[in-house]
Formats: structure tokens, C-alpha cells, sequence
């Protein structure tokens, strides 16, 4: 089992989860992190730090529609190991829903 992160990432982009990561499996994009589902080692540190509830193990019915799109964005963006600035409008994007559609595959900066 890995960690997936959803929807509840677009806009958000906190970063704490990424801190906490002891094998660096986070990678960004302009919009969202996505988690290396061969590199997570389930070890659980990062679900509880992220802010907008955004990270959830596999086998929550919640990640089947974005497991792919982490494997997928994964191997293309940058790896990020250090927490950056999230969006100044983070707090305000936080507990939107239906935000898929915003979603970005554009690589990000780490």
C-alpha cells in the first residue's frame, strides 16, 4: 500500500507533508503534489501533516481516481524535498470541492 494525494491538493499546495517525508517521494506540479507510489514506503508520517486532508492511503475509495495520476505526474515533474510557499490564496481553496478540473499538469519549481 502507498499514499495518494487527491483533489483536495489542487490550489492548495501546502507542503508540509513534504518535511516530513523520510525518503523524498513527493514531486510538484504549478498546482498540486503528487506522491512516487514505487518510492513511498507507507510509513503514514505525511497524511496527518497536510493541512487540507489531501493525502490517503490506496485503499481509500477517495484515491482510485488519483493513484494514476500520481504514478503519471511522478515521473515527470521535479522531486521536491524542502516545503516551499504555498499559494498566498491557499486558505481560501482549502475546503472548496470539484476542483479536479483545475488541475494543472504543468511541472512546478521545487
Amino acid at each position: 500500500m502507498t499514499y495518494v494525494v487527491i483533489e483536495n491538493c489542487i490550489k492548495c499546495k501546502f507542503m508540509d507533508c513534504v518535511e516530513v517525508c523520510p525518503v523524498d517521494c513527493f514531486y510538484v506540479g504549478e498546482n498540486m503534489l503528487v506522491i512516487h507510489p514505487d518510492e513511498c514506503i507507507d510509513c503514514g508520517v505525511c497524511e496527518p501533516e497536510c493541512p487540507a486532508e489531501a493525502i490517503v492511503p490506496d485503499s481509500d475509495d477517495r484515491a482510485a481516481p488519483y493513484a494514476e495520476l500520481n504514478r503519471t505526474y511522478a515521473a515527470e515533474w521535479p522531486n521536491i524535498t524542502r516545503k516551499g510557499e504555498p499559494p498566498a490564496d491557499a486558505d481560501e481553496w482549502k475546503d472548496k470541492p470539484g476542483k479536479r478540473e483545475m488541475f494543472s499538469p504543468s511541472p512546478g519549481k521545487p
